[in-house]
């Protein structure tokens, strides 16, 4: 390894296998006759003797020199190796990009490749994700090939082609099916809905990309969703349970007047359902002064009207005789008569359902004397209704799920039989609609009903209700 010495610092020493040696032509003095040396010549011994000891010395001191050289040398060596292999790449999160470049060297010491196993010996290798590896054993996790490039991802320690990445892990917009771009600042930024957890482009907010009138869902380029003629879009999986007309809806009119029966709620009064047009629901929403409507669409409307009977008697005499007409004082008596439910066609049987179980307690409520009533109190308790059905109809036949007030809307349930995956998933939604409402006539008016339902019963909360114009606390 002296070379690098010679490279890397400019070493000159010169190493001789024998002994030093001096060429020195008085080195070698010439005998005199016999055994008798001059005073000079004891001075020459000395000084040749001085000399040879000083020359062992040189040789010792240059041989530890040697020995030295050769040790920083091969520390020198072993840093330069260390700096040529590559190191493990950072790590920083799931997606780490690294670049790196085989080098073609000789590496000291034994290493057992990562890929296959065996010992990678001399030549080129990769020091990659705290292994070794050959070149060749480095294979990408998605499409198991070689990984040649300069840069690679990684995701839970294993190495991805950055294309292979990107397929594998990358979001894809579940509208216009390409990758979801990112932002000014790098980062992916994309849309969810908090149900169907669909992801997409946030350009598809503004680009009038259709919603289903329905389940909320944006449609996805190439799938076509169903057109009705007052301008909604339906996508195909709730097209399948949709309700078009309202002769198509009186089975389900009477299964929800049979529900309010199992509660105790039996309405006295048929009250006409029709399944009508938007515009025609917006109409009648104009005209109506004491509705309250969930913006920004109405699906349902419960029409009434106040019906004043203006009475007076006559005075009576003897035997019960009409004396005369002179007016006694008036007795106004107003009741409240339900005229129609309108409800929105094209909806799924579940959504129509609990759209008709709301509206038929605003009618229950009316017809039963309620006095007018806060919107949030009479909004809430509708939507409690709206839920408990839907409850009853998703609910096993133990009726275990359902929030009622007596053992027969249990038995009610019993009757139901199990329903496609994909409308009991509907039913699921529409129950999360009622229940994530953010709106303070709807939402909290909800969950303030629940939970008064949930702690006194239907019936005791009813009660309250009239009494006092409230839920009870």
């Amino acid at each position: 390894m002296g070379w690098f010495s010679r490279i890397f610092k400019g070493s000159d020493h010169r190493v001789s296998e024998g002994h030093y040696y001096k060429d020195d032509p008085g080195y070698y003095l010439p005998s005199t006759s016999g055994d008798v040396w001059t005073e000079n010549g004891n001075e020459d011994i000395d000084r040749a003797i001085a000399l040879s000891l000083a020359e062992e010395n040189q040789k010792a001191k240059n041989v530890n020199d040697h020995k030295s050289q050769l040790e920083e040398d091969e520390q020198l060596a072993r840093a330069i190796e260390e700096s040529l292999n590559l190191e493990s790449p950072p790590k920083h999160g799931n997606d780490n990009n690294t670049t790196y470049q085989p080098i073609q060297y000789f590496p000291m010491g034994y290493r057992i490749c990562a890929g296959c196993n065996t010992e990678i010996g001399y030549g080129r290798y990769l020091n990659c994700l705290g292994a070794f590896w050959h070149p060749e054993c480095f294979r990408c996790r998605a499409c198991n090939l070689p990984i040649s490039d300069y840069e690679f991802s990684t995701s839970g320690n294993y190495p991805y082609h950055k294309a292979c990445y990107k397929e594998s892990y990358h979001p894809k917009c579940d509208v216009c099916k390409h990758f979801i771009p990112t932002n000014p600042a790098g980062l992916i930024e994309y849309r969810a809905h908090p149900f169907w957890n669909q992801h997409y482009c946030p350009s598809h907010e503004h680009d009038n990309t259709p919603r289903c009138c329905s389940c909320e869902r944006m449609e996805p380029q190439g799938t076509g969703y169903i057109a009705l003629k007052d301008g909604r879009k339906l996508c195909l999986e709730c097209l399948d349970s949709a309700i078009m007309d309202t002769t198509e809806c009186q089975p389900l009119h009477a299964d929800i007047l049979k529900f309010y029966e199992s509660i105790n709620m039996k309405l006295d009064q048929q009250v006409p359902l029709l399944l009508v047009e938007r515009q025609a629901l917006n109409e009648a929403r104009e005209g109506e002064k004491n509705g309250h409507y969930h913006m920004p669409e109405t699906r349902g409307l419960c029409l009434s009207e106040e019906l004043s009977t203006i009475s007076r008697r006559p005075r009576l005499g003897t035997g019960n005789r009409a004396m005369d007409m002179r007016a006694q004082p008036y007795k106004l008596s107003s009741r409240c008569d339900v005229t129609a439910i309108l409800i929105l066609y094209g909806l799924p049987r579940l959504l129509t359902g609990s759209i008709l179980a709301h509206e038929m307690m605003h009618a229950w409520l009316r017809l039963t004397g309620f006095r007018t009533l806060s919107q949030d109190v009479e909004e809430g308790i509708c939507q409690v209704l709206a839920h408990m059905w839907l409850e009853s109809e998703l609910s096993s036949a133990s009726g275990s799920n359902v929030v009622s007030a007596s053992s027969s809307s249990a038995s009610y349930t019993s009757k139901k039989g199990k329903r496609p995956p994909f409308e009991r998933k509907l039913g699921e939604f529409f129950k999360h609609q009622i229940e994530s409402d953010i709106s303070p006539v709807y939402g909290d008016g909800f969950r303030a009903g629940q939970k008064a339902v949930r702690k006194y019963g239907l019936q005791r909360t009813l009660h309250h209700i009239k009494m006092a114009g409230s839920f009870p606390f």
